[in-house]
């Protein structure tokens, strides 16, 4: 049963969907199926369906405010699920929202901090230069002289993101029902991956520890500079940082007429992801260009760390030896590689997943290799392996989505970029590091602390066991489920046996009993009580030995 302040909102997203020309998501469902005929009274829904389907569901979600925008922008980067008209105007999305006033984050800001706003900045601006769904960004000084930005997280925020993630599902839900194409978007799984998403960047502490663990792995470097926090001014709901000055990367005149080379500038962001990815295993998972700033000497700044994505040691040597497969139209390798890393099921026959990737990949090398999308080779795979069941795997998602904004952004800067001369050496240097002689080598330094701490004991350790064995005393813990199965059911069945073995002999003894006494069969009920309680007591233990049926 809907709250009622939920049953309210309900009733206007469905009437923004109505008036989009979506009714059909609306009217097929049991509450609002009797009402079909109101669209006969409904002229403007054929009118609005003139439009596109994609731009149809942008222009509600855009209606519905700054959360179901944001879903929208996520929801946009699921082209592994969603078809690319939709996807395409979904990207059209801006995460733009009114500001709430300067009084409230003022007083989110003391509340947060403790003090009054006059004792930490020296300077604060009253009007935001950024405004978000999830919070806004205000300009300061502190009183050292240090330029800062203040993120404030947006008030009452969470209840209206629960109430609308909440109402999302119900949708999601509705879809999946009642749409043709529902269960292949599996709409509740994009809502609970959006879930996750938005709530953590609620937690701005979590957005800090991001912002500097990322400046940390690029700290010294010419490629990428990352702003300062300030841990002392920052809490759940604010957020310091060092104030940076550079130029949008999406103004390309400026960039230009400020004398980037913007060749070399693309080839940087390939290099920035790809050193993220395979070097740290933690990158920027929301690098569009409202998030990437050029300084005047060409390097690259990166703001708002929210979103990252990880790789686990396993995840980045398949992807790393899938790209590389792939670029040489090893097809088996490729179909190899997803069953051996889990992503697909062990049963699948490979020869048939061989296929299906080749007939996918094949027409993309029609094009020069400069011409290839690594994000699109991605995508292409992720859709192929999804027709075999492939499980979805969230940290490869937030890849995809990173190294089709990264993409995008090398080819706005310059056209002619080839992601794969920039890539392939790095990727052939990486996998040399991994499982060469070098990596052997450093593997063995890293661990050769805690091989020297254990050696020593390895003797006596071994002296134990085989003394143990000896003497009988060496007990074996079985770990696998289906052999801790198994010993229960011997256990079971050994007990069944006890208990019907006992049962039948009570039985028996009452049998015995009555015929030494000469009793006859109509003569039962004038048996002796004893009997009577061996006889019972032995039916009631062999009924309970006796074999169920499984559950």
């Amino acid at each position: 049963m809907l709250p009622f302040s939920q049953f309210f909102r309900l009733l206007s997203i469905s009437w923004v969907l109505v008036r989009h020309g979506l009714d059909d998501l609306i009217l097929a469902s049991h509450l609002f199926r009797p009402l079909r005929f109101l669209r006969l009274f409904m002229p403007w829904i054929w009118v609005a369906r003139r439009a596109s389907r994609g731009e149809r569901i942008r222009r509600s979600l855009e209606d519905l405010g700054p959360i179901f925008v944001k879903f929208g922008q996520i929801l946009s980067t699921r082209r592994d699920l969603l078809p690319d008209d939709i996807a395409d105007e979904l990207a059209r999305l801006q995460d733009q929202v009114p500001p709430f006033p300067d009084a409230l984050a003022r007083q989110i800001i003391e509340t947060s901090l403790g003090r009054k706003i006059e004792e930490i900045f020296a300077e604060f601006e009253a009007t935001p230069f950024a405004s978000a769904s999830v919070a806004q960004v205000h300009g300061a000084r502190l009183h050292d002289g240090r330029e800062v930005v203040v993120k404030v997280l947006r008030p009452g925020i969470l209840p209206v993101i629960q109430r609308d993630i909440s109402l999302l599902y119900l949708l999601a839900g509705n879809l999946e029902r009642y749409w043709s194409a529902g269960k292949q978007l599996r709409p509740r799984e994009v809502v609970r991956e959006f879930e996750k998403t938005i709530l953590d960047e609620l937690d701005l502490m979590r957005e800090a520890a991001n912002a500097t663990q990322v400046r940390r792995n690029f700290l010294d470097s010419p490629l990428l500079y990352v702003p300062e926090v300030y841990w002392d001014y920052t809490r759940r709901e604010v957020m310091v940082m060092e104030r940076i000055h550079g130029t949008p990367i999406s103004r390309i005149e400026l960039l230009r007429k400020a004398g980037i080379d913007l060749k070399k500038l693309a080839g940087m962001g390939v290099e920035i992801f790809f050193t993220q990815v395979f070097r740290d295993s933690f990158f920027h998972a929301d690098m569009h260009p409202g998030n990437i700033f050029v300084s005047e000497t060409g390097q690259y700044i990166a703001v708002d760390f929210g979103i990252m994505g990880s790789l686990s040691d396993d995840d980045q040597r398949y992807l790393a030896e899938n790209f590389l497969a792939f670029f040489n139209r090893d097809y088996r390798r490729v179909a190899q590689l997803h069953i051996d890393s889990g992503w697909v099921d062990k049963a699948t026959r490979i020869d048939e997943f061989e296929a299906a990737i080749r007939t996918v990949c094949e027409p993309i090398f029609d094009k020069p290799i400069k011409d290839i999308s690594f994000g699109q080779v991605l995508l292409r795979l992720f859709q192929t392996a999804r027709r075999f069941n492939m499980e979805v795997q969230p940290q490869l998602v937030l890849l995809q989505k990173t190294l089709l904004n990264i993409e995008g952004l090398g080819r706005q800067l310059y056209p002619e970029l080839d992601l794969w001369t920039t890539a392939k050496p790095f990727l052939e240097r990486w996998m040399r590091d991994r499982v060469g002689p070098k990596a052997f080598l450093k593997h063995l330094r890293e661990n050769m602390p805690l091989w020297s701490e254990r050696l020593p004991r390895l003797p006596n350790m071994m002296f134990e066991v085989l003394e143990q064995a000896r003497e009988g005393k060496l007990k074996m813990e079985i770990h696998d489920e289906q052999l801790q199965q198994l010993q229960k059911e011997i256990r079971r069945a050994y007990r069944r046996n006890y208990a019907a073995i006992t049962g039948g002999s009570l039985i028996l003894s009452a049998a015995i009993l009555t015929a030494l006494d000469g009793y006859s069969p109509t003569m039962l009920g004038n048996l002796p009580f004893s009997t009577w309680i061996l006889g019972s007591l032995g039916a009631i233990i062999l009924f309970a030995a006796w074999p169920r049926e499984p559950d």
